[in-house]
């Protein structure tokens, strides 16, 4: 369910669906600072020409890993609004959002979704798996919480961020049929995903895949020699041809696996590189987050299939 006032906002923006285009007061740009390039692209394409929007985990970056360095501390304390996930995806940056949310807009874009909707972390007993953007219709409910904290800081520009916000919905919503209908492509028992960590839960519950890591949810998880064991073991038997390796995350665990499942007579190749806790480059279709989950997409189907 969504809170009371994200549906009103819904509601109007449905309303400025049908309503031609609002236009920008001129007003001076909010410097917006988010921790990974997934929730800058939202504020992006919400605030438009109205925010300058500085992401300071880019391609490549592992945000369980990342720590603030002083030049990401300086961009925090000059920002005008700071976005981060809110699930502690950011877990080494958790105390500074604390000490900076007593004077500025601090805001984590998760806040507005239902805990029912959430994924409980197999390992950390209260808290839940952060990857919501591998989910493109639970990833789109952050789209209100930007919204709503813009309009907030602007208010005068408030139709102009609606008018965005609804726009960027309705892609959102094309992309969750698409990723649907490519996935259903894939033959039933071949809808298994094995990657280097587990950051496709969420992926694989709305889409109908299987998915397992060799890691956690966090690339700070530790696992063992059994793990290893067990994973070759569940690829041997379930006779899966692809694996996959992450952007973000080293490719030598997954390797080893490729070689144990050799050593048990089962061949099994590397289907390719996923875009997990990072998006590609500035300036690619990678590096946006519609670009970043159709290439995903892509890799998958065409591995698995």
């Amino acid at each position: 369910m969504i809170k009371p006032l994200h549906i009103a906002l819904l509601a109007v923006l449905i309303l400025l669906g049908c309503q031609p285009k609002a236009s920008r007061k001129t007003v001076g740009k909010l410097n917006v600072v988010t921790t990974t390039g997934m929730i800058a692209d939202v504020v992006k394409n919400v605030g438009k020409d109205s925010v300058t929007v500085t992401a300071l985990m880019g391609p490549g970056v592992d945000p369980h890993l990342y720590k603030a360095t002083q030049g990401d501390l300086a961009r925090l304390q000059q920002a005008d609004i700071i976005f981060y996930n809110g699930l502690h995806l950011e877990g080494k940056m958790g105390e500074v959002f604390e000490k900076l949310e007593r004077i500025k807009t601090v805001i984590p874009v998760a806040r507005g979704i239902e805990k029912n909707l959430l994924l409980d972390s197999p390992v950390y007993q209260g808290t839940y798996d952060p990857h919501i953007w591998f989910d493109v219709s639970l990833w789109s409910q952050t789209i209100v919480e930007v919204t709503n904290t813009l309009i907030e800081a602007r208010p005068e520009n408030r139709d102009y961020f609606i008018a965005n916000a609804e726009a960027l919905r309705r892609q959102f919503a094309e992309l969750h049929e698409w990723v649907t209908e490519q996935i259903q492509t894939i033959p039933p028992t071949k809808r298994i995903m094995i990657t280097a960590h587990d950051a496709f839960s969420y992926f694989g519950r709305a889409y109908g895949l299987e998915v397992r890591g060799l890691q956690g949810i966090s690339t700070l998880s530790e696992f063992g020699l059994k793990d290893r064991v067990d994973l070759i073991n569940f690829i041997v038997e379930k006779q899966i041809n692809a694996v996959f390796v992450e952007t973000s995350v080293s490719e030598k665990n997954i390797k080893a696996i490729v070689e144990g499942c050799e050593q048990k007579g089962h061949e099994v190749k590397i289907g390719g590189s996923l875009f997990s806790d990072a998006m590609g480059a500035a300036g690619t279709p990678e590096g946006t987050y519609l670009g970043m989950v159709r290439a995903n997409v892509k890799t998958i189907v065409e591995a698995l299939k």
